[in-house]
């Protein structure tokens, strides 16, 4: 938490006058005063070098070991920095307030890592004391109090920050938030509400009174709080708000959602919040669309995992694969991406080119124990028992020995190589590692391998309880199935189906269900539920490119000119006649400020093409700050392209260059360097 020392040490500065009264003199030695730059300039390991330089000559600077200890707290390194901290505050000049306050601050928060809540609410204690009106140990024993759940202290600390700083509305959100962690939503209303009027610029005052209208049932005024937020700024409290949002509401917060859509045509952030309420409320067609708009308005943005991942949970799972495919087909690929991949895969029953992906991705990170996992369950639905063993095994290894699935797993393969010796250990450490209801997950299927059937049931019945999904549905009929229960085995499968469960592949090889396979219900509850998903993925629903190769394909040839190495390309942006620079590394087309000023000082821009601003990093590796347009007609060589968005930076030399959201929606490119041209194939 930078800010609190920055923020802090501001303050503190502030009153080196008074303070110089006192005969308080701070460090100015050489590695001291380096090592406070490089921490300024957010140079940690730099910044350590020169502090530990420092204390190993000026073994009592209290200052230096304070930097330390932030450091250190911020790297997570919490022995290093509560080592630091102790010296800190031992060796800091006690008339000195503001640093003494610092410094039991940063300890505080140091055995708030540690989990020492006693420690850190008596170091509160000292920086309070130290500077009774320093409002920011308030603030933070008050967010300590409230994950404590002692809300009545929380509040006499939030008051006493509206005391020091009334015209600030942490104070009031404080407030307003214990109101609401105790369900008190109506006087939790009137604090978000004076916390907004505090300030036009503040999204959270919004989001959290949004969250109490909603929970008293007034949905136009929470949907209002929500547009309100998401408006001001990309808001993670207003985000989650849309992870559960239900009917009534729903209709009402889409369709004020649509209205900014259209007030703001340019902007990418409504498409995108119309996908993930359209993805949360299960209408995954409609977030598809509005997932493909957003692709549209920005090419450089790689949305085929969040397309994908709509498909898949459609149960469309070719073209899941199709979008996933274009995903991955980027010069780095996250391995989560990859497994999203094999598990479409296995959907498509291609369990073997699964289990290939996973061996790709376990390459890439050898110690991450789900992929292990995910590898050993394809392999045991494939009755690969040997290798799904050493797979859990490793799953183990790399997670710390205390993954309940896995020992279940590992369990099942030896109990069906008829090795029992083996098996009951696995069993019943997979049930230990489950000892309360709100942890049950698999330990179903290990009481019923060791023989304890109604200790099985009950613990299903406990899962459905808690939730009565269509996954949990499907492990019901699995465990039923397997005691040869027919009846319930049977209902509770059409009760997974009827609620979406829509993996027809992994039913065909799951042979947990061997023992209802052939009855008449179950073939015909397969072929009656396939048939209605097969119907209800119309031709909208599909991806532009179906496949690889579909449609014509048209070549282009653009010239260029190269010049110190830089290739530049004619073009014309909304018929305004210009040069790029082509350059592959670029996100973006940019173009300086010259540029802009002239193109809307001439009527080559509207004032309806700026779309907001971002900060983007150039060749450098340095920061800057840049305004989003829309390009409304982009047109080189002959391809014309529609609502290109573009960066103005503020360095008036910067070239126009031509980056990769024109060059992603282009297709192939090729340069040849002797003929200076770029061959450009694409699709029709």
């Amino acid at each position: 938490m930078k800010r609190l020392l920055s923020i802090m040490l501001l303050a503190a500065a502030t009153t080196l006058t008074a303070q110089a009264d006192k005969e308080i003199k701070r460090p100015d030695s050489y590695n001291y005063s380096r090592g406070v730059e490089a921490y300024d300039n957010d140079n940690p390991s730099e910044a350590i070098d020169y502090f530990n330089r420092e204390v190993a000559v000026n073994k009592k600077n209290g200052y230096a070991y304070m930097y330390l200890a932030d450091i250190y707290r911020q790297q997570e390194e919490p022995g290093k920095a509560i080592d630091a901290a102790n010296l800190a505050i031992k060796y800091m000049p006690a008339k000195d307030k503001e640093f003494t306050t610092v410094s039991y601050t940063i300890r505080a928060q140091i055995q708030c890592l540690l989990k020492d809540t006693v420690a850190a609410l008596s170091d509160y204690a000292s920086a309070i004391k130290a500077s009774p009106d320093e409002q920011r140990p308030y603030e933070e024993r008050a967010q300590l109090y409230y994950e404590m759940e002692r809300y009545d202290e929380a509040d006499a600390d939030y008051r006493k920050v509206i005391k020091i700083a009334s015209g600030d509305a942490t104070g009031y959100m404080g407030l307003g938030r214990n109101l609401s962690a105790q369900k008190q939503w109506t006087e939790a209303i009137k604090q978000f509400t004076y916390a907004a009027s505090l300030g036009s610029d503040n999204a959270y005052p919004y989001a959290f009174r949004a969250e109490a209208y909603k929970e008293l049932g007034e949905w136009d005024k929470s949907a209002d709080d929500i547009i309100t937020a998401l408006s001001i700024e990309f808001n993670n409290k207003a985000v989650s708000l849309l992870s559960d949002i239900k009917e009534p509401m729903l209709s009402i917060l889409l369709a004020k959602m649509k209205i900014q859509m259209a007030k703001s045509p340019n902007s990418i952030d409504w498409p995108f919040y119309l996908a993930a309420t359209y993805e949360q409320s299960e209408q995954y067609a409609k977030a598809i669309s509005y997932y493909k708009i957003l692709q549209d308005k920005d090419a450089s943005l790689n949305l085929g995992q969040a397309i994908a991942r709509c498909y898949q949970k459609m149960g469309d799972y070719q073209n899941a694969l199709i979008a996933i495919n274009k995903a991955c087909d980027t010069d780095s690929v996250e391995t989560d991406v990859l497994g999203m991949r094999a598990d479409i895969l296995y959907n498509l029953n291609r369990p073997q080119e699964s289990i290939q992906q996973y061996d790709e991705i376990i390459k890439m990170e050898p110690d991450n124990m789900g992929y292990y996992y995910a590898r050993a369950w394809t392999k045991l639905i494939l009755r690969d028992f040997e290798g799904a063993i050493e797979d859990a095994t490793m799953c183990m290894a790399a997670g710390g020995n205390e993954l309940a699935p896995a020992y279940n797993l590992r369990g099942l393969c030896y109990k069906a190589l008829n090795n029992n010796d083996k098996a009951r250990p696995d069993l019943e450490k997979a049930i230990a590692l489950e000892p309360t209801p709100a942890d049950y997950s698999c330990s179903q299927y290990a009481y019923l391998a060791l023989g304890q059937k109604d200790k099985a049931m009950e613990v299903m019945d406990t899962i459905l309880n808690r939730d009565n999904s269509s996954g949990n549905n499907y492990d019901a009929a699995c465990l039923y199935a397997l005691m040869n229960n027919t009846d319930k085995a049977l209902n509770y499968f059409k009760t997974a189906l009827e609620k979406g469960y829509v993996n027809f592949a992994h039913i065909g090889l799951d042979h947990d269900l061997d023992n209802i396979r052939q009855l008449p219900q179950f073939k015909s509850l397969v072929s009656t539920y396939k048939q209605k998903l097969e119907q209800s993925l119309t031709p909208a629903d599909t991806v532009v490119a179906v496949h690889p190769g579909a449609g014509n394909t048209v070549t282009t040839e653009v010239p260029f000119t190269k010049e110190y190495g830089v290739c530049t390309i004619k073009c014309k942006i909304n018929n305004l006649p210009l040069s790029f620079v082509f350059d592959t590394g670029a996100a973006t087309v940019s173009l300086s400020m010259v540029e802009a000023t002239f193109m809307m000082k001439n009527g080559y821009l509207s004032k309806s093409d700026v779309v907001g601003s971002q900060y983007f990093q150039d060749a450098n590796g340095n920061i800057n700050e840049g305004t989003i347009i829309n390009l409304r007609h982009v047109d080189f060589g002959g391809l014309k392209l529609e609502n290109v968005r573009a960066s103005v930076v503020r360095n008036q030399r910067a070239p126009l260059l031509l980056g990769q959201s024109v060059l992603g929606r282009l297709g192939k490119i090729e340069i040849d360097n002797s003929r200076k041209v770029l061959t450009i194939t694409s699709k029709q």
